[in-house]
């Protein structure tokens, strides 16, 4: 028989059980009020636990999107491209200025050709781009947005083409065929495809986009709506006023739906409000919103050749609110999927400790 410890504890022996283990462990800690078996989290270690201060071991319960910057920009360059082609097709059909509708035609067909490049790029191979067209779900954000980015971009470039050729070479039965299929279908893929990649970011789990998923598909949309006017005005299309008032009421819009984040008081709004997330979230918003509406707005008081400063500058400053809201929303995300309280449901202390509604959840409020 083996000897025993010091201590009077019998020794282990290959035979002895779990059971047993257990029990010496229980004794043990009613005795010393501590256990130092190997595997146990010793006493006053540095070593993390699960609680609700904590979390479990500190580890985000959601992954973080694992895009690269190639996504955001994918976003901008699909929502500009669709609401372009939309602003083209009824632009030809209402017997709109001609370089009007071209310009509109190849912004959307550019795009047409950027997106899958983008997405391409993000995906890393190309055979995974093919693989996602493999099948077709309807009940998919991502593969109905797949397909809808092919009808998109094989109906832009084929109306860019036939306008092309018509232009150079003179009409034809075929390239009319081609022009006005084209343009009808880049009318009907257009606008979903302008505002799909809000729908795409509101069906997951992550709380800042889901709980604005209503609302993504509509901003996403006037974003686009608002950056596919202002490529547009930079063009040198500085005196249409049915430009001039889609423009002024997308700013509107993007300056209501900046309203609305600011009033929202819901703990996954936060990276919307607060830290470099919200810092950006506010600068895309100011860009998009009252910046571009207080100087379109201005230029119906002014001066033919000081409205069209006006307007050139309003077109700056939506391009560049588009480009920095889709940034920022991305962005937002991110630090979204690192708090582990909002899945969980579990109030923030940030509001307990202002005392926000005496305290309580703002969740929870009417």
């Amino acid at each position: 028989m083996r000897k025993t410890p010091h201590d009077g504890r019998p020794a282990r022996t290959p035979a002895l059980t779990s059971e047993q283990r257990l029990a010496e462990i229980r004794s043990e800690a009613e005795q010393r009020g501590e256990v130092k078996a190997a595997g146990i989290r010793p006493s006053g270690s540095p070593f993390p636990m699960a609680s609700p201060e904590t979390g479990y071991y500190g580890i985000p319960l959601l992954k973080e999107p694992a895009w690269t910057w190639e996504v955001p920009l994918y976003f901008f360059v699909g929502g500009a491209a669709g609401a372009a082609a939309v602003v083209g097709a009824i632009a030809d059909y209402t017997g709109a200025d001609r370089k009007l509708v071209r310009d509109a035609r190849w912004i959307a067909a550019a795009g047409a050709v950027i997106s899958p490049a983008l997405l391409i790029a993000d995906l890393g191979r190309p055979e995974r781009f093919l693989n996602m067209m493999r099948v077709f779900k309807p009940q998919s954000p991502m593969s109905v947005g797949v397909w809808t980015l092919l009808g998109f971009s094989a109906a832009a470039t084929a109306t860019a083409f036939a306008d092309f050729m018509r232009e150079r070479y003179g009409p034809s039965l075929p390239l009319r065929v081609m022009e006005n299929t084209g343009q009808a279908a880049s009318l009907a893929f257009g606008l979903p495809f302008s505002n799909y990649t809000g729908v795409l970011i509101g069906a997951t789990a992550i709380p800042v986009w889901n709980q604005n998923v209503a609302e993504l598909p509509i901003h996403f949309g006037a974003s686009g709506l608002s950056a596919a006017v202002g490529i547009l005005e930079l063009m040198g299309h500085r005196k249409s006023r049915a430009l001039q008032m889609l423009g002024l009421g997308a700013a509107i819009f993007e300056s209501w739906e900046g309203w609305r984040i600011e009033s929202r008081q819901q703990p996954a709004l936060d990276p919307l409000r607060r830290g470099t997330s919200g810092w950006v979230v506010r600068t895309g918003g100011m860009l998009s919103g009252p910046v571009p509406a207080a100087l379109r707005a201005l230029g119906f008081i002014s001066s033919n050749e000081r409205s069209r400063a006006l307007r050139r500058w309003a077109g700056i400053s939506a391009v560049a609110g588009s480009l920095i809201t889709r940034i920022a929303w991305v962005h937002a995300g991110h630090v979204s999927a690192r708090d582990w309280r909002e899945p969980l449901g579990i109030p923030h202390p940030l509001y307990t400790e202002q005392g926000v509604s005496r305290g309580r959840d703002p969740r929870q409020q009417k």
